[in-house]
């Protein structure tokens, strides 16, 4: 377009008072270069200069021994063998496979829609997740949820959750043309709804959730797969519905990263494929009776990541199983993250939720479920599943969000973050292969010990607070009053893969902290201690130690506690920290703590607090010296 074009009113021929538009002079400051240069009015930068300038600010914080590149002292870990580098240009895009396609076609990184699918103005589908076994309020709430917003339904079923036998009952409101439906529990509930919809019209995308690899993966005992053709033949009767949902919560709730998850479900998919096609099943029947289910955490460009490198991944393994390109793009439920979430605080998780959800959504999920604020507590109550199916309906509604297709496409970061991952899961991938198949990698433990060295690795973050946890590990509150729910009973088998959650060791001390105080003795002015104070309180609260503090050792006998912990600068430390160690002690203090680092070498003082130690560590001895016990 050129600049008279413009310039042209909209809603005119092109004339305007008898001047045409071609006539029209358009002033000089007003013109429209054909080559728009962003950032034009600035000189060019190097990628030197800018690691020069880090270079200067690492140093001018403290930092010696600079790698090099500089930039590497700054890379951060998101998954198992992937770290994100703090700059990313068109160098390290250089390198990329230009295979990303386009959205709706093979390899389907942007996206297994394409621009002209109606679906897309509708956004994705919004599936909500039932499993009080009270039947009552279980059709109470997929009635609300269907009025306002929800477009599909999960039900769990089995002991402690739903009833096989109450299945009927609460779907009987339910119009199964319109709604799609998907399980959780195992045969018995797949022929329960396979007899409930005999003869019957059911929506396209529900699935009858069977996952044998998944519930072998939670509770450790092996599976039989050799009846899922029968049962992909009697669903295939109804147009859409699916047969094996490819669970990958399962891996990443016991503490794997992403490419562990993506591995083992690429590794799950596989063998569900081998069972299908072993049953009579062509290879494109076979694709088409998976579903995968994947965690959203929020941290959001890994999951953006995550989910179309899953698609790539995926569309590899139909390309050399002989599938047809169309039926080979991945259909991927994403869930937010349980292992995110905490009991504390829990009104923060609705942030959590919210991230992970747009991540989502801007990754390509064809289904999203936003798990409720208050799961962890037990069973969720009606306005936290209502905030929970609002917080879909903002990002679609009114965030526009499934308007752009792939909206992260193109990023230098997001591209080489998702080549990173899917590189590092596909070795994983083959790794499990090479075992035997995903089923003896958990029978051997190759897949335990995986998951376990990762979450050590994250756990190591966790203590030190590198990976904050708000409201938990910062800024907890320990006069929160935390709303009450009914309990919620386990849903899959134990003995096999455990169940984390990032926040649960500070939980754990918080729990059983029944009311310890360190009390913290202040050196100087206000403005010299408040940082430290401030820092050392944050820390000992995040265990639910209580902190009252005050001028020097004043304070000590009023606060009722043996431990102290003195807060004040270098210099005030110089001139007067060891005696005031000497007057706690005095005054009753056993143990006497110090807000700084190690180096400082206080005689007298019993132990450090500094940002980047390993808080877990320093709550349990605390909590060790103030007599509490596990």
């Amino acid at each position: 377009m050129s600049s008279t074009d413009q310039h042209t009113a909209p809603g005119t021929d092109g004339a305007a008072e008898g001047v045409g538009a071609a006539d029209a002079e358009v002033p000089a400051e007003h013109e429209v270069p054909d080559d728009l240069a962003l950032a034009a009015g600035f000189p060019p930068v190097t990628r030197d200069e800018w690691r020069d300038l880090v270079a200067g600010v690492l140093r001018k914080a403290g930092r010696e021994n600079l790698p090099d590149p500089v930039e590497e002292a700054l890379t951060v870990p998101v998954a198992t063998g992937v770290r994100v580098a703090p700059l990313y240009t068109a160098e390290d895009a250089a390198d990329l496979p230009t295979t990303a396609g386009v959205p709706g076609l093979a390899p389907f990184v942007r996206g297994s829609r394409a621009g002209t699918d109606p679906a897309v103005p509708g956004g994705w589908d919004v599936r909500q997740r039932h499993a009080d076994p009270d039947v009552g309020a279980t059709k109470e709430a997929i009635a609300a949820d269907l009025e306002n917003g929800v477009t599909s339904l999960w039900l769990v079923l089995g002991e402690g959750a739903i009833g096989v036998d109450s299945l009927a009952d609460v779907l009987s409101d339910v119009l199964l043309d319109l709604a799609p439906v998907t399980l959780q529990g195992g045969t018995a509930a797949a022929e329960a709804f396979l007899a409930l919809a005999e003869g019957r019209d059911l929506a396209p995308g529900g699935s009858l959730g069977l996952d044998p690899l998944g519930l072998h993966a939670a509770g450790g005992e092996p599976q039989d797969l050799s009846g899922l053709a029968d049962l992909a033949r009697r669903a295939a009767v109804h147009d859409g519905l699916r047969t094996v949902v490819v669970d990958g919560t399962v891996f990443a709730d016991a503490g794997a990263t992403a490419v562990e998850e993506l591995g083992c479900s690429l590794a799950a998919g596989v063998a569900y494929l081998r069972a299908l096609t072993d049953g009579g099943l062509g290879v494109d029947e076979a694709f088409g009776q998976l579903d995968f289910r994947y965690s959203a955490s929020a941290d959001q460009f890994t999951t953006i990541a995550a989910l179309r490198a899953a698609r790539r991944l995926w569309d590899r393994v139909g390309e050399v199983s002989g599938a047809a390109p169309d039926l080979r793009a991945q259909r991927q439920h994403a869930v937010t993250s349980s292992v995110m979430t905490t009991k504390h605080d829990p009104w923060v998780n609705l942030l959590r939720t919210t991230v992970a959800c747009f991540a989502a959504g801007v990754g390509g999920a064809d289904v999203v479920t936003v798990q409720p604020f208050d799961a962890v507590l037990g069973l969720p109550d009606p306005f936290s599943r209502r905030i929970a199916r609002n917080t879909q309906s903002l990002l679609v509604e009114e965030g526009h969000l499934a308007r752009v297709l792939d909206p992260a496409g193109g990023s230098w970061y997001v591209e080489s973050l998702t080549e990173s991952l899917a590189q590092a899961a596909w070795e994983w991938f083959t790794e499990i292969e090479r075992a035997g198949g995903l089923a003896a990698a958990l029978d051997s433990g190759l897949v335990r010990d995986r998951i376990a060295a990762a979450w050590e690795e994250r756990g190591g973050r966790l203590a030190h607070r590198t990976d904050a946890i708000t409201g938990v590990s910062e800024f907890p509150n320990l006069a929160e009053r935390l709303p009450s729910r009914a309990p919620a009973a386990e849903v899959l088998p134990t003995g096999g893969l455990p169940r984390v959650r990032a926040a649960q060791e500070f939980e754990q001390l918080r729990a059983r902290a029944g009311g310890a105080r360190v009390y913290l003795a202040t050196v100087g002015p206000i403005a010299k201690h408040t940082a430290r104070a401030s820092f050392a309180g944050n820390l000992f609260q995040a265990g639910g130690l209580e902190t009252p503090s005050g001028d020097g050792a004043a304070g000590l006998a009023e606060a009722s506690t043996t431990v102290a912990c003195i807060c004040g600068t270098d210099k005030d430390y110089a001139a007067s920290a060891v005696e005031l160690t000497s007057e706690l002690k005095a005054a009753g203090a056993t143990h006497v703590w110090l807000a700084g680092r190690p180096d400082l070498s206080i005689d007298g003082v019993d132990g450090y607090v500094y940002a980047g130690c390993d808080a877990l560590d320093v709550l349990r001895t605390v909590q060790e010296q103030l007599g509490v016990r596990a």
